[in-house]
């Protein structure tokens, strides 16, 4: 039998709430999704002025970060012709913004976020992750 750590409601909450006071500070309303570790969406939240065509974007980056454990960014890095990752494009979100969240040395979802650069997704979504740890410790 398996005991697997999860993300709850309450710990997407905070996540949420990290990741859109980063967002206001910096101007851009975002869209903000947060999964369980099998990439299963917990909750989401549209920013007023958040993009509709970043809705799946976002939920898809979280998909990939929680699921995969891995933060898109880093598949991006890897998904050029000629490695052998190329084409993970086609079935994970290869665009920066989604990261992962760890419980010690378990992944336990993950966040994604879209309607900035990606610079401002990454941006946000660790925010929001420093405040989940501010407030889980």
């Amino acid at each position: 039998m398996l005991n697997i750590k999860r993300l709850g409601m309450s710990d997407a909450a905070l996540l949420i709430d990290g990741a859109r006071q980063h967002a206001i500070d910096i101007g851009v309303p975002m869209c903000i999704a947060v999964v369980d570790e099998s990439g299963n969406l917990i909750a989401f939240e549209r920013m007023d002025g958040g993009k509709a065509s970043s809705i799946g974007v976002a939920q898809n980056k979280a998909y990939t970060a929680g699921a995969a454990r891995k933060a898109t960014h880093e598949y991006n890095a890897a998904c050029v012709p000629g490695n052998l990752v190329f084409g993970i494009h086609t079935e994970l979100s290869v665009v920066g913004g989604g990261l992962p969240v760890w419980a010690d040395n378990d992944c336990v979802g993950g966040i994604g976020l879209s309607s900035g650069t990606p610079d401002q997704d990454i941006a946000c979504a660790q925010a929001g992750i420093d405040f989940w740890y501010a407030h889980h410790s």
